[in-house]
């Protein structure tokens, strides 16, 4: 599969940006993303698509957009969604389903049908789950960085606390993909960026 460009990504991410403030929060985001994520390949045993990787990390989180009003707030009830409105906007761009679901497929460790009825979430109903490599990988590394104000980045035991309010299961998924992809070295890119690591 031919991926897109970082430019054809960045102007992507520019048509679909509400303001100047909403792409530098996501778009550096995705980069940041990228950046943990490629820290990580490799994958012993694994074979990987790094371009595919690259792709996927820079268009992960393209959906966030959709997620602003007209005063540029956020509608954070309602940010489970970022993942299938960016889906929809990939897919509306005619790029291949093998990159949209890098975006509907990355939600926490993934959202099972089960899932969205158990906590009535608002999405319609289906299994997003991250099934290649590629998507485990990218999933995974999105893990450690968040868009919070100010953005942070998060120690694997940050985050496993933090999914443990979804229950032990969830906390053996990403248990598991640490075993897979191996931890990131955060502290570099935390001093680069001057985003707290937590």
């Amino acid at each position: 599969m031919n991926c897109p460009s970082v430019d054809e990504i960045r102007s992507l991410h520019m048509k679909h940006a509400p303001s100047a403030e909403a792409f530098e929060l996501v778009f550096t985001h995705c980069e940041i993303v990228w950046k943990i994520a490629r820290q990580l390949l490799p994958v012993p045993g694994l074979a990987v698509d790094g371009e595919l990787v690259r792709a996927g990390s820079l268009l992960h989180d393209i959906g966030v957009y959709r997620l602003y009003d007209a005063e540029g707030r956020l509608d954070h009830r309602n940010y489970v969604r970022h993942g299938v409105l960016g889906h929809e906007i990939l897919a509306g761009e005619g790029l291949p389903e093998a990159l949209c679901r890098f975006c509907s497929c990355h939600t926490g460790v993934g959202l099972s049908r089960h899932d969205i009825r158990e906590q009535g979430l608002p999405l319609p109903p289906g299994d997003y789950l991250a099934a290649t490599p590629e998507e485990r990988l990218v999933m995974y590394a999105d893990k450690f960085h968040s868009k919070t104000t100010p953005p942070t980045f998060l120690r694997p035991h940050t985050y496993a606390a933090h999914l443990s309010r979804y229950g032990a299961h969830k906390v053996r998924v990403f248990d598991e993909l640490r075993a897979t992809f191996g931890d990131p070295s955060l502290g570099p890119l935390s001093e680069t960026h001057r985003h707290a690591l937590i």
